[in-house]
């Protein structure tokens, strides 16, 4: 695997990543010394346990308890532009060459920053790399917070350019089903702002639908869609991209009833697969890992992973100069 691997550098692309879900133990000390609560009492196995899932994950709901820890790490301007900065450098050394880094802004305002100064910080953090990265704003399944969506809409309108290029939602989709979002994508189809939506990961295939429907340009995850053979022929025939989080969508449980080939049935019923880490931390994983697990599970070659990078470009929100660079990095 680590010659395959060594193949990828360079060549690197994920659209499914969650910046606060992969904050590296020695990135999580800097921004605990920025924010002036140091980490020096843990050692480093301490904090990795802190920031990841451990193998007994019974679901979603679990998962999604890991994030208390690293959100805790960025609340303050210098946090947040800091936690971007440090994922880029940490992209570029293990050989990406684009990603969409995803965040959700009301979540780093519990130390009283407002949206607008973590999307400003944001973009501090993203200047302050050369790596090619751009942002994806969430907004996230809650029962009470339909204005603090409807601002994360506003505010990726408003930045929506060279930098911010989607917007996406995010968290307990079993919870807070798909389509009481509707509002909220209503208004940003109104505004032009392209949009992914978490679905077919904790709901079943009419989460999938439902996104859709609303007018999601890609699916997160997406892999309980083959418990609809219909709605995986509709999602081939419209190539809608499938952001698939392998090694994540085992530890929620996502895979649990389709089974560990859904990943396969659909590449093979001729979706848009598009293999993606989701949280580096929280999963420890890596997109090059998963490009290589999913290899050696479906028992593809290095021909079939070259095509997976190459839906990954076709999928991406870049500018189609960026899109035609991304192009030749992945041809070689």
């Amino acid at each position: 695997m680590a010659e395959s691997i060594e193949r990828l550098r360079g060549r690197l692309i994920d659209l499914h990543l969650h910046s606060d879900g992969s904050i590296s133990v020695p990135a999580a000390r800097h921004l605990a010394e920025l924010g002036g609560t140091p980490l020096d009492a843990l050692t480093d196995a301490e904090v990795f346990d802190r920031l990841s899932v451990g193998d007994s994950c019974e679901d979603l709901n679990e998962y999604l308890d890991k994030f208390v820890f690293p959100l805790s790490l960025v609340q303050t301007r210098e946090q947040v532009a800091g936690h971007i900065r440090l994922l880029q450098d940490e992209l570029r050394e293990r050989g990406y060459a684009y990603a969409e880094l995803r965040f959700a802004p009301q979540s780093f305002c519990e130390r009283g920053l407002t949206q607008r100064q973590v999307m400003e910080a944001a973009l501090d953090g993203l200047r302050g790399s050369d790596f090619e990265a751009r942002l994806i704003l969430c907004c996230m399944r809650g029962a009470d917070n339909l204005a603090a969506n409807l601002e994360t809409i506003e505010l990726a309108a408003e930045y929506l350019g060279d930098e911010v290029v989607a917007t996406d939602l995010a968290g307990a989709e079993a919870l807070f089903p798909t389509a009481d979002f509707a509002p909220v994508f209503a208004r940003a189809r109104e505004l032009g702002v392209p949009f992914t939506i978490h679905a077919g990961e904790a709901d079943g295939p009419q989460s999938v639908r439902d996104a859709l429907a609303m007018g999601a340009a890609r699916i997160g995850h997406g892999v309980r869609a083959v418990e609809d053979p219909a709605l995986v022929r509709e999602l081939a025939e419209r190539q809608v991209p499938i952001e698939v989080c392998y090694t994540s969508e085992l530890q929620t449980g996502a895979l649990e009833g389709v089974g560990a080939r859904a990943v396969g049935e659909l590449i093979e019923a001729g979706c848009r697969v598009v293999v993606c880490s989701d949280n580096n931390s929280v999963s420890n994983t890596w997109v090059g890992h998963e490009l290589m697990l999913l290899s050696d599970v479906l028992g593809r070659g290095d021909s079939d992973v070259d095509r997976l990078l190459g839906n990954a470009v076709e999928a991406s929100f870049a500018d189609e100069a960026n899109k035609t660079r991304l192009r030749a990095t992945i041809a070689g």
